[in-house]
C-alpha cells in the first residue's frame, strides 16, 4: 500500500504514481495538490503511453475541468482523477459504444446511479476505458476501437472484458477504474495488469436507476485498483440499495475500509488448483496459487486440497444460453432504432452468431440454464459451510499474446471453448452472486503479473477485505508496476 505521502508536492506532481487514491485525496484536502494538477499529471501519462496501449476509447477531460471549476463534492476521493468503462456505465453527455460499431454514436442523458455515486465521492471522470464488444471476451480487441496493449508486454493482452481500465491503470492514468465482472471480467484482467481486482456480492452496487440486473444477475459492477484500501473505501462509497432493486445483498454493520485494517480469524481455505473443466493449467499460475495457498497457512489459516463441488461443465453450458438471449434484444431493438434491415451484419461475426443461436432456442432453455445457476449457488452454498474461502488460480493462462481469445477467424465453439480454458474458475462466483477477488501476489518467470483467486460466500464481503489487507501487508505489491509505466 502507498503511504499517504507527507512529501511536499512539485511542479507537475512528478510523484503523482507514487500514490493510491486514498493518498492523492489526503494530499487535496491537506492543500499540497490541486485536482487541477492531479487531473493535469494523469494527461501527461496518458499522452505519453495511451497511443501505444489504447487503453481509452472516449475522452471528455473538458468534463473533468469543468466539475473541478464547479467545486468539487467533499468526498473520500476528492479530486482523484478516474474512469469508467465503456461498458453499462451512463454518463450525462458521453458516448456508450459498449465496444460496438452498431452503438458507436449512443450518448447518454443521463448518470447511472453508480457514476451519480462516483461523482459524489468526489472523482474527476475524465473518460471510458476500452472494452470488447458487449464485454463478451477475455480479451479487449473490439473491432470498433482496436486492441488494448498490455503494458507489461505490449505484444500480450491486458485482458478483458475491463481490460482497457486494468492497462490504464497499469500504466499510472489513474490509481484505480471502474470495471465489471459477468464471468471473471474484473478479476482475470486485474491478475494480468498486476492489480487488485475485486467482485462484490450480487448488487451490492446497483446497475439502476433503468436497468435492474444484467445477465441473469451474473454481471456486477466495481473496481480494479493497486491498493486494497482504495477498492474498499470505493465500495463503501458506491455501494448500497436503489430503488426498485429486486433484491438486497446482506450490508454489515462496519465499513469495508475499517475490515481490512485488521486481521480475518484464522479461516478454513479450500484449495483447488485443478481446472473444474479438465482443461490444463499454466504451470506458473498453479505456482502462483499454491503459493498463496502456503503463504495463508504461514499466517495461521488451515488451507486443504479439495474440490468446488459444483458442475462446471453444466455452468458452461448455461453461461452461453444466458449471455445469448441477453445481448439479443439490445441488438435488434438498435437495429430497429437506426433502421437496418440486418443489424447483425453491424456486430462481430462470432457475436452474430451468437445472437443466431439464441434466436434460435425455446424459452424453456433459457429457464433452465438461470436454474443451472441457481444450483450453482446451492452448491457453493453448501461448500461454505464447510469452507470459509475457496482459493485457485485467477486464470488457467498467462497474459495470452494478442489475437488468441479474440473472436477474429472462429466460430463460437472454437472462440467459446477459448474462453473457459483461459477462465474456468471466476464463473462459478457470478452464478452463484457470491464476493471473490484476484490478488497480485506472484509473478511469472519471464516478468508478467499473476494473480491468486479467493472466492467466499454470499455477503462475505468484509471477510474477503480483511484477508485482503492481511495478504497485502504480508507481500506488499504496489511499488511492482511495469517498465513501460516508469519511463
Amino acid at each position: 500500500m502507498s503511504a499517504d505521502a507527507d512529501t511536499p508536492c512539485h511542479a507537475g506532481f512528478a510523484d503523482y504514481e507514487a500514490h493510491d487514491a486514498t493518498g492523492l485525496a489526503a494530499l487535496v484536502r491537506a492543500g499540497e495538490v490541486t485536482p487541477d494538477e492531479l487531473l493535469d499529471a494523469a494527461l501527461s501519462r496518458i499522452a505519453a503511453h495511451e497511443p501505444r496501449l489504447h487503453a481509452l476509447v472516449h475522452r471528455f477531460e473538458e468534463k473533468g475541468r469543468q466539475a473541478i471549476a464547479a467545486g468539487l463534492p467533499d468526498g473520500p476521493f476528492t479530486g482523484v482523477p478516474f474512469l469508467v468503462k465503456n461498458t453499462g456505465f451512463e454518463m450525462d453527455g458521453t458516448i456508450l459504444s459498449t465496444g460496438s460499431n452498431l452503438f458507436r454514436d449512443v450518448v447518454s442523458s443521463r448518470d447511472s446511479t453508480l457514476v451519480a455515486r462516483y461523482k459524489a465521492a468526489g472523482l474527476v471522470i475524465i473518460a471510458k476505458t476500452n472494452t470488447p464488444e458487449f464485454a463478451l471476451s477475455f480479451t479487449t480487441e473490439p473491432d470498433a476501437f482496436g486492441p488494448t496493449r498490455n503494458p507489461w508486454n505490449p505484444a500480450l493482452s491486458p485482458g478483458g472484458s475491463s481490460g482497457g481500465s486494468t492497462a490504464a491503470i497499469a500504466a499510472g492514468y489513474v490509481p484505480m477504474a471502474n470495471t465489471s465482472d459477468g464471468a471473471g471480467s474484473t478479476r482475470l484482467p486485474a491478475s494480468h495488469c498486476g492489480l487488485f481486482g475485486f467482485k462484490p456480492s450480487r448488487m451490492v452496487n446497483p446497475l439502476g436507476p433503468v436497468v435492474v440486473e444484467a445477465i441473469a444477475g451474473m454481471s456486477t459492477p466495481h473496481a480494479a485498483s493497486w491498493s486494497v484500501r482504495d477498492n474498499a473505501a470505493l465500495l463503501d462509497a458506491s455501494g448500497g440499495p436503489d430503488i426498485g432493486d429486486p433484491y438486497l445483498s446482506p450490508v454489515g454493520t462496519e465499513s469495508y475500509l475499517s475490515q481490512l485494517e485488521r486481521d480475518p480469524p484464522p479461516l478454513r481455505i479450500g484449495f483447488t488448483p485443478e481446472s473444474p473443466l479438465g482443461t490444463p493449467v499454466d504451470p506458473e499460475c498453479r505456482r502462483v496459487a499454491e503459493e498463496a495457498a502456503a503463504l495463508c497457512a504461514e499466517l495461521g489459516h488451515h488451507v486443504e486440497i479439495c474440490d468446488a463441488g459444483y458442475d462446471a461443465h453444466a455452468l458452461k453450458a448455461a453461461w452461453r444460453i444466458i449471455v445469448g438471449v441477453n445481448i439479443t434484444p439490445a441488438v435488434e431493438m438498435r437495429g430497429r432504432a437506426l433502421g437496418l434491415s440486418d443489424p447483425l451484419g453491424h456486430i462481430e461475426p462470432v457475436n452474430a452468431e451468437w445472437v443466431r443461436e439464441a434466436r434460435a432456442l425455446p424459452a424453456t432453455a433459457y429457464l433452465g440454464a438461470v436454474n443451472m445457476l441457481h444450483q450453482t449457488a446451492r452448491s457453493l452454498g453448501r461448500f461454505f459451510q464447510k469452507y470459509d474461502v475457496l482459493l485457485s488460480p485467477t486464470a488457467g493462462e498467462l497474459p495470452p499474446p494478442l489475437g488468441k481469445l479474440a473472436g477474429a477467424g472462429k466460430g463460437l465453439d472454437d472462440f467459446y471453448d477459448a474462453f473457459w480454458t483461459h477462465a474456468p474458475f471466476t464463473c462459478a462466483f457470478n452464478a452463484s452472486g457470491c464476493p471473490a477477488m484476484s490478488v497480485p501476489l506472484g509473478m511469472s518467470a519471464s516478468g508478467l503479473p499473476v494473480g491468486a483467486h479467493f472466492g467466499a460466500g454470499f455477503g462475505k464481503d468484509g471477510l474477503l477485505f480483511a484477508l485482503a489487507g492481511q495478504l497485502e501487508r504480508a507481500r506488499p505489491w504496489f511499488g511492482r508496476r511495469p517498465s513501460l509505466a516508469s519511463r
